[in-house]
């Protein structure tokens, strides 16, 4: 077992199946040193937790949990197509989307879940550049939707 696979697991969050894709596409594509993620939904065994927007049915606190969910999906892509998450060397981008209504604003707060949980997994290493977007629907009316890019040796 991978280093990276093991602090998931002391972090009480083993790594998932890779997430099946609900459309036309692959969940990741290496190009050079790069990982590129599709976007990853917050999947738990197959389903959805929640659906809805940010702001209205949505708890912020629990779109933030979402996210987390989210990018540990993106970290199963991953390994997907490297075979083994030690060989990351750096997290280079993080894009997240929040479907929300209109008067929220807090998306950098969402997205944060996310975020902090690369920073505890990977430690400096996973220090990243991030956008943080709301939007009116995500697929399958997700409230969260998130895409990672990774270098890897």
């Amino acid at each position: 077992m991978s280093k990276i696979e093991a602090r998931l697991i002391e972090l009480g969050h083993p790594l998932p199946e890779v997430a099946k894709p609900v459309a036309s596409y692959v969940p990741s594509v290496v190009t050079g040193n790069l990982v590129f993620t599709s976007g990853q939904l917050p999947f738990t065994a197959g389903q959805l937790p929640e659906t809805g927007k940010v702001g209205a049915s949505v708890s912020p606190e629990n779109a933030k949990n979402y996210a987390r969910t989210a990018v540990l999906n993106a970290l199963a892509a991953v390994k997907l197509a490297i075979g083994d998450l030690d060989r990351v060397t750096r997290v280079v981008k993080l894009v997240g989307f929040v479907a929300s209504v209109p008067e929220f604003s807090g998306q950098p707060g969402v997205i944060n879940g996310a975020s902090e949980f690369l920073g505890e997994v990977f430690g400096e290493k996973g220090a990243h550049a991030r956008s943080a977007v709301g939007v009116p629907v995500l697929p399958l009316d997700s409230p969260v939707e998130l895409e990672l890019i990774v270098e890897f040796e």
